[in-house]
């Protein structure tokens, strides 16, 4: 399995990116995704959660209302589209894999699979 995540770059505070994970070796109608975001010396955070048949979502508390997650099955690819960017949302985002997860099942942890990650700089 390999993930690439891309869509990262540098925004003003305010502005919106749109990060993209594409996935390839899985089936990705049977996975559920997840975005985690980390900074130096920080541990990785949490930032959002698809389910397998993507009728269910969930988001860390520093992104809810501003960061919307979508899965595209027939494309192998999920979506991560930032909007009201602010300074503290500077970091390196990741896209993860969960192998055997239920249908409507959301994730927190134990993803099996990693992208590389991608930078995502807010400047204020």
């Amino acid at each position: 399995v390999q993930l690439q995540a891309s869509g990262g770059g540098l925004v003003q505070d305010g502005g919106s990116l749109r990060l993209s994970c594409a996935a390839s070796g899985r089936s990705f109608s049977r996975v559920s995704m997840g975005w985690f975001r980390q900074t130096p010396g920080k541990e990785r955070e949490f930032v959002a959660a698809i389910s397998r048949n993507g009728g269910s979502t969930d988001y860390g508390d520093a992104v809810k209302g501003r960061f919307t997650i979508s899965k595209d099955n027939a494309k192998n690819a999920v979506y991560l589209q930032m909007n009201s960017l602010k300074s503290e949302d500077t970091a390196v985002y990741f896209c993860a894999m969960k192998l055997n997860a239920i249908a409507s099942g959301i994730y927190y942890g134990g993803y099996e699979y990693w992208g590389q990650g991608t930078l995502v700089t807010v400047s204020s």
